[in-house]
Formats: C-alpha cells, structure tokens, sequence
C-alpha cells in the first residue's frame, strides 16, 4: 500500500483514493409526499423525521397500494434532507418512507456502512449551505457539488468494520441506560407512592398513603426564591456562569449555552448565588413533554448566579430532605399538580404562591433519606453509563476523523 498524499477539494487523502461527487456513489429516492388524509392506525409504519430522532415517538400508519421504492426493509441507508438532517440505518421491520427523507442505494463497488459513516462528513459540508430560515433544508442539486473520499473497496469495508465495532459498543450502553431508566421509574412509583416496608396504608385527600405518612402543605416545607433579570449590556465574555432557564435540565443541569456575568457581582448579589447542593426549577414552561425541568445543582456548576424565571428552593428546617424532594417533583404527582396550576398557553408559567399551597405527601425524615438514597444510587449507575458513552463516543469521532480521510491506514491484520 503506497504512502503518499494528493491535495483534494476535501483536504489530503491517500494517493491511491478517489474523490466523489454524493450524486455518484448512491441513488437517492425521495419519499413519498403523504397528506395527514392517508395516515391510518393500522398498517405500514410511515418513517417520518420524528420517528428517525426519537424512537419513542408514535407512528401513523398506511394501508394501501404503494410503489416498491417507497417501501423500506430493515437495514436501508435513510438520509434526512429537511427540518433535521441527519444519517441512518433502518433498524426496525418493513416501512414505508415519508418526504424530505432520502432512500440512499449505493452504487457498485460503495459499501454501504462506509457511505454511512461517510455522509457524516458530508453532512459537515451540507449544514453551510442549508437553505430556509425556519424549516432548514438542502437542495438535491448540493448533492453534484458535495464530495467525500473514496478508498478501495475492500478499505471501506474495513473502515466500516472498524466504526461498526465502536458503534455496537454505543449500542450495548444505550441499551444498560434504557435499562436503568426503566429500573428508576419503577422505583420512584414504587418508593414515593407506597414507601419502604409499609403494610398499613389509608386513604387521603390526596389518594392512599401509608398510615406513617403526612398529608402536607408544600409552603410549610419550603420557599421559592426567583431569579434576577439583568440586562443585555451586563453581560461578559467571562466571569461567573449566569443559570438561566434554559441549563435547567429534566433532572439535570446543562450549559451547553453557557452566559457570564462579572465575577464580581459574586459580592454584588449575594442571595443570588448558587451552591453546589441547591435545587432549582423552571418557572416558566416548566413541564416539556411531560418531564419537569429541575435540577440539583453539582460542584462542576458553581459558583453560578440565579436569572429571572428559575426559582431555588429553600428548604425550611429539617423536615425535607432536599434529594428526596428532587426525586419527588419528578413524580407522576407532582407534575399532574404542576400541569393543573400552570397559567397561560403560549408561555405558561406557575405563580410561586400558587405552588406552595400544593399539598404532598410527607414520609418520615429517615425515609425521606432512605428513599433518596436508593434512587440517587440508580442515578450514579445512570451517570457512570452516560459517561461511558461520552467516552466512546468520542473515541468514534476521532476514528472516523483519521480513517475517513486515510490519516490512519487499515489494511488486514491492523492498522498502519
């Protein structure tokens, strides 16, 4: 295998690679332009972008007469073209294929799981060129003017091998996370409905309870304290984080956008501080597709100052246990009462005052603690799982950087 390198319209590969046009390593079939009359509740699943990104999400259905080329079999190479664009491989039983979703058929001598890894560096070059302002799209024309690298084929065949291997390692920890998840789920309705080792139960104003535990008004356990506005201009390029309402995650924190204000509004604000412990919540649209937007707040997130529209909750004497109350505001319960009180519908939002006359059931203090121990060692299995997958993760976009563009060889028996 020769050693050296050309200089493409793409960056340096092999000598011995090809550069190709996307229009000429595939057919690409669009799909077919169903209207919300044809979907039916039985039938063919029909593939729309909704059902490529979230696997959980319903289909519609069709049942009638419908050209071959529409239809979709298990391990089809699907490419998005609007809306989201993304790459796939169809993973689940016979289909029919919606619009802006292309059916990618390599041409001879492209392997198909190469093309796949392929078009995610294509996607790179595509997402600059993106038309449309709300419903973001490519044209099938970028298609002639899009170009990915092209090694023999039994290179890409042991390219895709390679890639294939990290992604089914993907696959076996998003399968210990579903796993998990469901675990979780089981116990908190479990846990914070009929708490631990209890035989007696009795019934209240707010369902059945067992016998030991406490109908309670929420405002006599604690207080929400909103956030500040500050102003545009107040803003820094650095400093101190400033915890918005969008890094309140379901469960978690996020700064995937991270805002900053000067390090000395740390003294300047003082109640507005945040530390590592605290809980905090949306109060404007605080339930997304029935999930709360809540967290508690770790060391990696402070020191952090508390905006406008999140509140933090303050946790009056020693009557609730802050981890067990952050696993119970994501019951069925409490986001039913949530969803009962918000007000509004464009922005809906719950008043503070409103909130805290929400009545909860109490458990003793050291159930309270029992209880938020059990779950927060589920969630510690969560985090381990996530962080495995974060790692390689990042160990396939390093491959797939030096394989797909010939960085590293790999011929059999190994790399070179």
């Amino acid at each position: 295998m020769a050693g050296g390198y050309k200089d493409t319209p793409i960056g340096r590969i092999p000598e011995e690679w090809g550069v190709a046009k996307l229009i000429d390593v595939a057919d690409y079939i669009n799909g077919y332009a169903f209207s919300p009359k044809d979907w039916k509740k039985k039938g063919l699943p029909i593939i729309r972008i909704q059902n490529l990104n979230d696997p959980d999400s319903e289909f519609n259905y069709f049942d009638e007469e419908i050209d071959d080329i529409y239809i979709i079999k298990k391990g089809d190479l699907l490419f998005s073209w609007s809306a989201s664009i993304g790459v796939y491989i169809w993973n689940r039983d016979k289909a029919v294929l919606n619009q802006h979703i292309f059916k990618v058929i390599p041409k001879k001598e492209i392997d198909k799981f190469f093309l796949y890894y392929s078009l995610f560096l294509a996607i790179e070059q595509l997402k600059k060129r993106v038309h449309g302002s709300t419903m973001k799209h490519f044209k099938r024309s970028e298609l002639k003017t899009t170009y990915i690298p092209l090694p023999p084929l039994p290179e890409q065949r042991k390219i895709a091998e390679i890639l294939s291997t990290v992604d089914k390692a993907i696959q076996k920890v998003d399968e210990a996370i579903a796993k998990t998840e469901r675990l979780k789920k089981g116990l908190m309705q479990e846990l914070l409905t009929k708490g631990i080792g209890h035989e007696k139960f009795k019934d209240t104003e707010i369902g059945r309870i067992p016998v030991e535990w406490e109908v309670v008004k929420l405002g006599d356990l604690i207080n929400i304290m909103s956030g500040q506005y500050f102003s545009y201009k107040e803003f820094s390029d650095g400093g101190v984080k400033c915890l918005k309402i969008d890094n309140v995650g379901f469960g978690e924190i996020l700064w995937d956008t991270i805002t900053f204000l000067p390090e000395i509004y740390l003294k300047k604000y003082p109640e507005l501080v945040l530390q590592a412990g605290d809980v905090v919540m949306a109060l404007n649209r605080p339930i997304i597709n029935g999930n709360l937007k809540i967290g508690l707040l770790k060391k990696s997130d402070v020191p952090s100052l508390l905006y406008q529209r999140v509140g933090k909750v303050i946790f009056k004497e020693n009557k609730l246990n802050k981890h067990f109350f952050f696993f119970f505001s994501m019951s069925h319960y409490f986001m039913n009462q949530i969803n009962k009180l918000l007000v509004g519908t464009d922005q809906p939002y719950i008043r503070t005052p409103i909130l805290l006359k929400m009545k909860i059931p109490l458990p003793p203090l050291k159930e309270q603690q029992k209880i938020a121990e059990i779950l927060s060692t589920v969630d510690k299995s969560l985090e381990l799982e996530r962080k495995r997958k974060e790692k390689l993760e990042r160990i396939k976009k390093g491959l797939m950087n030096d394989l797909l563009t010939g960085r590293i060889r790999v011929r059999q028996g190994g790399f070179k």
